[in-house]
């Protein structure tokens, strides 16, 4: 099982990491370690497949989450029960706080101290709508908090419609430079997911923003892309303290 993880702990204390498409039960086209329950997959290799995430992490029962795109954030459990929102948060520690994405930008979040944690779902319209600034609500303090942006699809593959740049420029004319022409189609945009999330992150107040340097498009043999592949399997990022 392959997984990635930053290159300096986001804290004492703190685990935090990414799954990749690699050590799974999966056949195609969620080959192989597909962690989404909601792709067509079957139950269960998608049972099988958490798991296994489990065992080779020591962890147990992460909170899963049903994410819809929306900024609502909520405090992770241990109980098994899925719950709507696309945030999760602890100060308990061993309950691991859990995300999925195949394109989107996963966000990890803890405490400088390391006695909260944080996970967010962070697509554009999450990002638009501000699910960064209500994952950070939970903190006592974003100065004191360091932060990890996961495996997403990289500004040289995430081509969004002219509505989608005009929607951030509105909010924030900076947001502009996060957006190159597309050589592919006229009046379309490259949108840079990791620069449109540190420009928030930094608004906020964090000044410790650490990853962004994959791309889940064009690395296919590692991850899973839903803007590349269509049906396609889930990864999952994962952050707990102890």
């Amino acid at each position: 099982m392959k997984l990635i993880r930053p290159d300096q702990p986001l804290a004492p204390g703190v685990q935090t990491l990414t799954t990749t498409r690699d050590g799974g039960v999966s056949i195609a086209p969620w080959d192989s370690l597909n962690l989404g329950d909601h792709v067509g997959d079957d139950p269960a290799a998608v049972a099988e497949n958490r798991r296994r995430l489990e065992a080779e992490l020591g962890i147990r029962q992460p909170q899963w989450l049903t994410q819809v795109h929306g900024v609502q954030v909520v405090e992770a459990r241990a109980d098994r029960v899925v719950r709507e929102a696309d945030g999760c948060w602890t100060r308990t520690p061993g309950v691991v706080c859990t995300v999925m994405t195949a394109d989107c930008l996963p966000v990890l979040f803890a405490a400088a101290d390391g006695s909260c944690v944080a996970a967010a779902h962070a697509g554009w319209r999450g990002l638009l709508n501000g699910v960064l600034e209500a994952t950070l609500e939970v903190f006592d303090d974003p100065a004191q908090v360091n932060v990890w942006l996961g495996p997403a699809i990289g500004p040289a593959a995430f081509e969004v419609g002219p509505e989608v740049r005009a929607a951030f420029v509105a909010a924030d004319a900076a947001a502009g430079n996060a957006f190159q022409p597309s050589p592919r189609h006229e009046g379309h945009w490259l949108a840079d997911l990791y620069a449109l999330a540190r420009r928030r992150l930094q608004a906020a107040g964090v000044s410790q923003i650490s990853g962004g340097d994959y791309c889940t498009h064009d690395q296919g043999e590692h991850f899973f892309s839903y803007r590349r592949d269509g049906q396609t399997g889930r990864m999952a990022s994962l952050i707990w303290i102890g």
